[in-house]
């Protein structure tokens, strides 16, 4: 089994495009919240369950910014490594985490961006890696200009190891 992590230099593309907030908000409003919530989110885009409300709904440090940041990514590390048929570079392996991070790890698992990972002449509906790569940009059945963007910077990160943003 691989057992690649995500790089600092991934981790802080992620962290730029995730954004910081060290005190808790709707992850669906943007807004400041004093109580739990469904889609309650604090650091690095950590979705606060409610049984973890009473330690992180008074705010966070940055330093516990960072560690829920990177215990979240724990999951989708080993999700991308359980995953992979195939040897990466460490971009290609960055860019897959960022996504599996962003559509889920089920999602991720049953995509056809992993199909064609593993295999190019894998049978999918997207005629090439990067087609499948770009079907991830809807949220609530929309097309979503952020997720385009994203989808474009972390394509280009998976395919030529520029880390740069839009």
């Amino acid at each position: 089994m691989n057992t690649m992590t995500l790089s600092p230099q991934g981790i802080d593309w992620l962290k730029q495009v995730e954004g910081q907030r060290l005190q808790p908000y709707d992850d669906q409003t943007g807004r400041a919240i004093d109580r739990w919530v469904a889609g309650a989110t604090v650091g690095y885009g950590h979705l606060i369950p409610r049984e973890e409300w009473a330690r992180l709904g008074q705010g966070v440090t940055l330093a516990e910014a960072e560690q829920l940041l990177r215990k979240d990514l724990v999951p989708f590390e080993l999700t991308v490594n359980r995953g992979l048929r195939v040897a990466l570079s460490q971009h290609q392996f960055d860019a897959l985490v960022i996504l599996c991070y962003n559509i889920g790890g089920g999602n991720f698992s049953r995509s056809s961006v992993l199909k064609l990972v593993n295999d190019a002449a894998a049978a999918t509906p997207y005629p090439t890696l990067q087609a499948a790569w770009m079907a991830w940009t809807r949220s609530q059945g929309k097309v979503m200009k952020g997720l385009v963007n994203r989808r474009g910077a972390e394509w280009r990160m998976y395919s030529s190891g520029d880390y740069s943003h839009w």
